[in-house]
């Protein structure tokens, strides 16, 4: 059992990377962009290739964050200056990197890493094992992108994409260039997605056409699963809670699975319990008007 907790909390640790890049796109600027199902291939598939050409596994990551980059510049492009709403806009762009991803990884639609070097080796080299060494990768890389989020959105450019989110009109009234601010939004979002991607496949020793399929789900459940469980209190905390919403969403994935349940129900289990959380509000103001009927008008029980 402690081996499978391992496990869960290095892969969750590489999926809190594609969370906070999700929750720039779905909670700071109120856009939902579901491109990220398609980047996170697309960062995967770049960190694979150069990898398998034998580029440097520090120089995937750099090279597969700007790949999200520009996938995250084409959403924002169809939707601020095409006028593309952004769900479409965002679907338009997944179905693209379908066919960009194959001739990235050489008209193929998985490319092997077995047998070679990644960012995790030299880890592994010194008597880690895979999971410890991907723990401690994950920890650092997180902690970085905590920190350089929590400074530049803090910074007169990340409020106005924090502005552009909560009211755009207002924000344009304050001067604000709010395609601007969509667009660098969802570049950020979208880079964060491809460097996880790009973990993922180093991780997983192969990247795969299909391994982007239900990732905006799941990046969603670690975010309401953060949210829930752990407070949002402040911008700090929100970030901190994101990745243990993270983690606790692939404990509870490996529970269910050491539990009995086939690996095929997975997708309508996360499903079931992302529409469970995202109706909370409504059971609670269920719960308070079934509460409060039950009172006298005096305020007695009654």
């Amino acid at each position: 059992m402690l081996d499978v907790l391992i496990g869960a909390l290095a892969i969750g640790l590489i999926w809190a990377i594609m969370t906070l890049g999700l929750y720039i796109s779905y909670r700071i600027l109120d856009v939902a962009d579901l491109s990220v199902e398609g980047t996170i291939v697309l960062g995967a598939a770049i960190s694979a290739i150069v990898i398998d050409k034998g580029g440097n596994p520090y120089l995937s990551l750099l090279l597969s964050f700007g790949g999200g980059c520009l996938a995250g510049l084409c959403t924002g492009l169809l939707h601020t200056k095409l006028k593309i709403p952004a769900l479409l806009a965002g679907i338009l762009t997944m179905t693209a990197l379908y066919s960009v991803n194959i001739r990235v990884m050489g008209d193929r639609s998985n490319v092997s890493l077995l047998r070679m070097d990644t960012v995790y080796s030299f880890l592994e080299n010194m008597g880690l094992s895979k999971n410890w060494a991907v723990i401690a990768i994950g920890l650092v890389i997180v902690l970085l992108v905590i920190v350089v989020m929590y400074w530049f959105f803090g910074t007169e450019i990340g409020g106005a994409i924090r502005a552009t989110g909560i009211n755009p009109n207002m924000a344009r009234a304050q001067g604000i260039h709010t395609d601007n601010t969509i667009i660098l939004g969802l570049i950020i979002s979208n880079g964060l997605v491809g460097l996880s991607g790009a973990l993922l496949a180093q991780y997983q020793a192969f990247s795969d056409i299909l391994m982007g399929t239900g990732a905006i789900v799941i990046g969603l459940a670690s975010i309401i699963i953060g949210e829930v469980l752990f407070g949002t209190k402040s911008f700090k905390r929100t970030l901190f809670s994101l990745v243990l919403g993270a983690i606790a969403y692939r404990v509870i994935i490996a529970f269910v699975l050491e539990a009995g349940m086939k690996s095929t129900d997975l997708r309508l289990f996360t499903s079931i319990t992302v529409a469970i959380c995202l109706s909370l509000p409504v059971f609670k103001n269920y719960l308070n008007t079934i509460i409060k009927s039950a009172r006298k008008p005096d305020g007695k029980e009654g």
